[in-house]
C-alpha cells in the first residue's frame, strides 16, 4: 500500500472517531476467509477473498509474466501429453481392432479351408465308391458274360459231339445194311434200318464254332 492511500485512510478513521466515537475501529477480518493478493495497477479481481492491494515491482512483474507462461507452457504440454496419449490410445485400440479382425478373419479361412478340404474328401470317397461299384459291376458283367460264352462253347462242343455220334451211329447202320443186308438172316431187320436212313432228318444246327 503507497504513501497517498496510507495517509487517506487515516484522515477516514479520524473523521470517523470524530463523528461517531462508538465506532472508532473497523471489525477484525473473518480470518477463515482468504487473502487475495492483487496488484494495485491492475483491475481487481473479486475471487471472494479478502483482498490485498499492494504494488507489484517489475521484477515481480516479470517473475509473474514468467510463471504464467511457465503454467501456459505447462497446460499446453499437458494438452499435447495428453493428445499424445490419446492418439495412442486410439492407435491402440485401432490397432487392436485390427488385430482382432485380422485374427477372426483368418480363424474364418481356416474354418472354409477346413470345410472345402472336408467337402472334397467326402467328394473323392464318393468317386471312389463309384469306382469301385463301377468296377464291381464290370468285373460281374465280365464274369457273366465268360459264363455265358463258356456256356455256348460247352453247348456247341455238346451239340457237335451228339451230332458225330449220330453221324457215326448212322454210318454203322449204312455199313451194316451194305455187309449184312443180303443175308437171308438180317435181310428184315436190314430193310427196317434202310427205311429208317431215308426218312428225312430234323436236326437242330449246331451253332458255329466260336
Amino acid at each position: 500500500m503507497n504513501k497517498n492511500t496510507t495517509v487517506l485512510l487515516t484522515l477516514v478513521l479520524a473523521a470517523g472517531c470524530v463523528s461517531q466515537p462508538q465506532e472508532a475501529y473497523p471489525p477484525p477480518l473473518d480470518p477463515s476467509r482468504t487473502v487475495s493478493v492483487q496488484d494495485c495497477t491492475r483491475p481487481l479481481e473479486d475471487s471472494g477473498g479478502n483482498l490485498m492491494c499492494r504494488d507489484v515491482t517489475e521484477a515481480e512483474r516479470r517473475a509473474m509474466a514468467a510463471e504464467q507462461e511457465r503454467q501456459a507452457r505447462a497446460r499446453r504440454e499437458a494438452e499435447e501429453r495428453a493428445a499424445r496419449e490419446r492418439a495412442e490410445r486410439e492407435r491402440a485400440e485401432q490397432l487392436a481392432l485390427e488385430e482382432a479382425a485380422r485374427k477372426k478373419r483368418e480363424a474364418e479361412e481356416e474354418a472354409a479351408r477346413k470345410a472345402r478340404a472336408a467337402e472334397e474328401e467326402r467328394l473323392a470317397a464318393e468317386r471312389r465308391r463309384l469306382e469301385e461299384e463301377a468296377a464291381r459291376k464290370a468285373e460281374e458283367e465280365r464274369a457273366r458274360q465268360r459264363a455265358e460264352q463258356e456256356a455256348r462253347e460247352a453247348a456247341a462242343r455238346e451239340c457237335r459231339r451228339l451230332e458225330q455220334e449220330r453221324s457215326a451211329g448212322r454210318e454203322m447202320l449204312a455199313n451194316f445194311v451194305a455187309t449184312y443186308g443180303k443175308d437171308e438172316e438180317f435181310k428184315g431187320i436190314a430193310g427196317q434200318i434202310s427205311a429208317f436212313l431215308a426218312k428225312p432228318r430234323k436236326v437242330k444246327p449246331c451253332p458255329p464254332a466260336p
